[in-house]
């Protein structure tokens, strides 16, 4: 029972890490378009300059 005092902390501390870096990842719009860059990637066109 001793191992849970470490256990616990180390826990809610990771899954705040992986809180924060979602939150990042939409900050960053990360997910704005996901089905067109899977479009453009099968796409014969090739674009030398992409969209910001």
């Amino acid at each position: 029972m001793d191992v849970l005092v470490y256990l616990i902390p180390v826990s809610l501390v990771l899954g705040g890490i992986g809180l924060l870096a979602f939150l990042w990842t939409l900050k960053h719009r990360q997910y704005d378009d996901p089905e067109g860059d899977g479009q453009r990637i099968l796409s014969k066109e090739w674009d030398d300059h992409p969209r910001p």
